[in-house]
């Protein structure tokens, strides 16, 4: 993946941009939601979205394994990336999913890098515990389900 600092991009290989081009990038440059792809860990983007920020991850494990890890963090009390975040969801995209934080306000990305390595962690370890789940980790599993949104 590849995150632009803008929409120019769309454009750069077009000899003549007049004032029309011009402004329709500002435009949508305005409008476009700060984002930070975090560093210590792979495709996690910190983004903020009017009074909100979020911490969005895509994670390329297979949909069951990832699930079944994120049930035993969440079962266990291990699911929070930061201080005062929340695991709110996730959405599927192109076969992969995406866990969704909610961080509090202020939190930023750079905080993230060390909370998020570790998190890391903890779920390739909670992953390779295998397809086994508690009682608690199977409620805690069928929330998270419940919880997905298809993107496409």
């Amino acid at each position: 993946m590849t995150v632009h600092e803008g929409f120019g991009f769309w454009v750069d290989d077009v000899e003549e941009q007049g004032p029309e081009v011009a402004a329709a990038l500002e435009q949508a440059n305005g409008a476009v939601t700060p984002t930070a792809r975090l560093s210590s860990v792979d495709a996690a983007y910190w983004t903020r979205m009017g009074a909100k920020e979020h911490l969005r991850w895509v994670m390329p494990q297979p949909e069951e394994e990832l699930l079944n890890g994120l049930a035993r963090l969440h079962a266990r009390g291990q699911d929070v990336i930061a201080e005062g975040a929340r695991l709110v969801g996730m959405f599927r995209a192109h076969g992969v999913l995406a866990p969704v934080w909610d961080l509090p306000v202020g939190t930023g990305a750079e905080v993230l890098e060390e909370p998020a390595a570790a998190f890391a962690a903890a779920l390739a370890d909670a992953v390779a515990e295998g397809p086994e789940l508690t009682a608690d980790e199977r409620a805690a599993r069928s929330g998270l389900a419940n919880r997905q949104v298809t993107i496409r």
